[in-house]
């Protein structure tokens, strides 16, 4: 079963934040944080990926299932502590948490039924930004203060990467909105570009414990 068309989905989303669920910076904040407690996995493994076939990627019950499907599947592959798996599985929950709190009341409870909740933040622009801009600069900083650069890619690349991430959420929020569904789906898909991003800056820094 097809979940429903995007266009209509976006139809009673503030048009300045149509995409916001592609660039949510929200979720990246996630990610830099949870490095505090979690140091022994790459900035890429907890980067948020996005998707748009709501009951199997959006319902609570799928994103619980999904949580303890990366968690176990990360043990498995890197046979790390059962705090750090349990940090993942909140990690992969928390983008469900965290659209409950921005999107209309659209995310699903289970994979099928019509409960829906949502508390719509996006319908505010100044709120959003208000609540999300700080929230990520203050991850990025616990993320800069948990680990050190190993080199000048380390040093460069992390602000890099947060800078980047900020100028396109502005862009996102102040800019015209998407021209297309399309051009929703090929942003949502440069995710991955992201995550890759996320690991390539990890490999360049180290836990600042371990390099006083």
């Amino acid at each position: 079963m097809r979940g429903p068309p995007i266009a209509p989905r976006l139809a009673a989303i503030p048009p300045s934040f149509a995409v916001g669920d592609a660039l949510f910076i929200g979720h990246f904040a996630i990610a830099f944080a949870a490095k505090r407690v979690a140091p022994a996995v790459s900035l890429g493994a907890i980067m948020p990926l996005d998707f748009v076939h709501y009951p199997y990627s959006h319902s609570l019950v799928a994103l619980i299932a999904w949580s303890a499907g990366f968690a176990v599947l990360y043990g498995l592959r890197r046979h790390v502590g059962a705090g750090t798996l349990w940090v993942l599985a909140v990690v992969v929950l928390s983008h469900w948490l965290l659209d409950v709190l921005s999107h209309r009341p659209d995310m699903p409870l289970t994979l099928g039924g019509d409960a829906r909740v949502g508390l719509g933040l996006w319908f505010s622009k100044p709120a959003t930004i208000a609540v999300e801009v700080p929230l990520f600069i203050g991850a990025a900083l616990l993320y800069a203060r948990t680990t050190t650069a190993l080199d000048a890619t380390g040093r460069y690349a992390l602000w890099a990467l947060v800078a980047f991430l900020l100028v396109v959420y502005l862009a996102n929020a102040f800019g015209p909105p998407p021209p297309s569904s399309a051009a929703i789906a090929w942003s949502a898909e440069a995710i991955w570009l992201l995550v890759a991003c996320g690991y390539w800056v990890d490999r360049h820094r180290a836990r600042a414990s371990a390099h006083p």
